[in-house]
């Protein structure tokens, strides 16, 4: 992908990220369900993207979908552009950090709120900026 405000060569990904971030961000990896450490995690506060600390989702907007990822009902306006997705077999929603271009996951149309949204997304590639600290 090209076109992001943070452009860095595959070589300085790599520098700047753990390799399960790498993994994730950088090659549109999977961590595995009910694993991530904001899976169930309800502080207040922000969630940032973990290659450009941009922030992508209020704390306001996380819910427990029962889906082993950490899961939200809308992003922040403009934090996040949307791809379309059609490996392994699907055609899904890819969504990434419209700053950097970092794979966050993937948004579906199955959501319990008022947005009918739920944006699906790795621990891994989220940091998180406590309200309360």
């Amino acid at each position: 992908m090209s076109n992001f405000n943070v452009e860095k060569s595959e070589g300085e990904w790599r520098e700047l990220l753990t390799d399960e971030e790498y993994r994730i961000l950088r090659q549109k990896g999977t961590e595995m369900p009910h694993t991530g450490k904001y899976n169930m995690h309800f502080d207040e506060g922000i969630y940032k993207c973990a290659g450009c600390q941009q922030q992508l989702f209020e704390s306001s907007s996380k819910f427990d979908a029962h889906c082993g990822w950490p899961s939200f009902d809308e992003s922040i306006k403009g934090t996040v552009k949307y791809v379309l997705d059609k490996t392994q077999g699907m055609t899904r929603t890819e969504i990434v950090c419209s700053n950097c271009g970092g794979h966050l996951g993937h948004v579906f149309n199955d959501g319990p709120t008022e947005t009918g949204t739920r944006y699906c997304v790795n621990s891994v590639s989220v940091t998180f900026d406590d309200a309360n600290k």
